[in-house]
């Protein structure tokens, strides 16, 4: 994707109620995560569901450049893996676009290969701090040849002789929990990691599924101990990826703010370190039914029936923001439309994400006319029942806040305008399209162009 081409705005307006049923790509997480352990595996894994979003696709564009073979025939991807140990020094840099999962996992990947593997990214990617996982693979002995303040273009060597580590996560996050974890494999020995708080666990699911040596441990206080053996003999798998619970979040929110809708969300991941979301939205007074829940891949999974519903405002503890912190923008939508206040803590996390997240969303709902209060961790939005509208919201470069706006317009007084709506290809190709068939309306946008 170039963001040197002309930003696109677009607007949504109130087109009555939603109907039918939708099913959302798929699970992000797990779409980087199959990409990397089917390169990593003996043999050929196939994968369907697969979200092809521009962040996943260089994902595998990366495996590829490691060595591996990945192409799609049909609905199916395949990937040939190479083996734990087995990846080649890329002959160019380790192009990621705006993934920041999928550079950050891959630096744990590669860190500790003893080659020099250069990793660049987008405007936005290259923004985001790096220190986070960079950190711990110093520990382990990888060389950072190359930084910038610890931002891409970065560029690493791993050790002749690394070393297991023992690494206590200093905060809730699955990226860098994950890049120790994936460093672990190609170091002979034990890695541990101490998680304080746990985040969401696709990593130790797929790492057991694939066949590795990993074993978890909770204490009474719910510290997680996670410990993997470096070089196990990853056998190839059938993965089914299910619906990512992050862009549910979207038409979710949106069928309970528009009077009169009735939505089904298809196929949605019910992993519970994932559910922060619907947990809040069902307190708040939603209309959420859960049905036909079933197991697949390890995962749970299940189908979402939404009715429009008068939301009240809540408290969300701290303790939730790591099963949920990249639904908080849309949870704000749905916020500005409920009764009362709701306060949201623990969000330090979203200083650091596509955008300075917390400061968007909070621009966003003052730009179309919500009462809101940004804290440095936290955020209060004073919902009277309805939403004016009316405004144009600045992205970012950010596809979460431009698909939160968007869902907000649907509901609003006046039309709703995002500056730009190009990334939200990255996590969610078909958004557009898939909300019209639900009733939504979109429009070009004039004012912002």
């Amino acid at each position: 994707m170039s963001h040197a081409l002309l930003p696109r705005p677009r607007a949504s307006h109130n087109a009555g109620a939603l109907s039918g049923s939708i099913r959302v790509p798929g699970d992000k997480s797990i779409s980087h995560r199959a990409m990397m352990f089917g390169a990593m595996a003996l043999g050929r894994t196939n994968v369907t569901g697969l979200l092809e979003g521009e962040d996943v696709l260089a994902t595998g564009r990366a495996m590829q450049a490691l060595g591996a073979k990945v192409e799609k025939i049909g609905e199916t991807w395949h990937i040939d893996g190479l083996g734990v140990g087995g990846f080649l020094a890329p002959r160019a840099d380790l192009d990621f676009g705006n993934a920041g999962t999928g550079v950050r996992l891959t630096m744990g990947l590669v860190g500790a290969y003893p080659f020099v593997t250069r990793f660049v990214g987008d405007a936005s990617l290259s923004a985001r701090p790096m220190a986070r996982v960079l950190d711990p693979l110093r520990a382990i002995g990888v060389e950072v040849v190359e930084h910038h303040e610890n931002r891409l273009p970065i560029a690493l060597k791993g050790p002749t002789d690394p070393v297991p580590v023992h690494y206590r996560v200093p905060m809730a996050s699955a990226q860098v929990k994950s890049c120790v974890l994936l460093a672990g494999l190609v170091i002979p020995g034990t890695t541990t990691v101490i998680e304080p708080i746990m985040t969401r666990d696709h990593t130790e699911k797929m790492l057991e599924g694939f066949g590795a040596d990993i074993a978890i441990a909770t204490d009474a206080d719910g510290v997680r101990t996670i410990t993997v053996a470096g070089l196990p003999d990853l056998k190839a798998q059938e993965l089914i990826v299910p619906g990512d619970p992050s862009s549910a979040g979207f038409p979710l929110v949106a069928a309970l703010i528009v009077p009169g809708s009735e939505v089904t969300i298809e196929n949605v991941l019910m992993n519970p370190t994932r559910t922060g979301l619907i947990d809040t939205l069902i307190e708040m007074g939603g209309d959420i039914a859960i049905e036909n829940r079933r197991v697949s891949g390890g995962e749970d999974i299940a189908d979402l029936r939404v009715k429009h519903s008068r939301l009240k405002g809540v408290s969300v503890p701290a303790s939730r923001a790591p099963s949920m912190i990249d639904e908080y923008p849309v949870l704000a939508v749905a916020a500005s439309f409920a009764q009362g206040v709701t306060h949201m803590a623990g969000l330090e996390e979203l200083r650091v994400k596509e955008s300075d997240r917390l400061a968007a969303v909070a621009r966003g709902l003052e730009a179309n006319g919500v009462v809101c209060e940004e804290g440095q961790d936290f955020l209060t939005v004073t919902g009277k029942g309805a939403v004016p509208g009316g405004g144009t919201v600045a992205t970012h470069l950010d596809h979460r806040i431009a698909m939160s706006f968007l869902v907000m317009g649907l509901a609003t007084e006046k039309p709703v305008t995002v500056d730009d709506d190009r990334m939200i290809a990255t996590s969610f190709p078909s958004f557009e399209p898939d909300f019209t068939r639900l009733g939504a309306g979109f429009s070009q946008s004039e004012d912002a162009a």
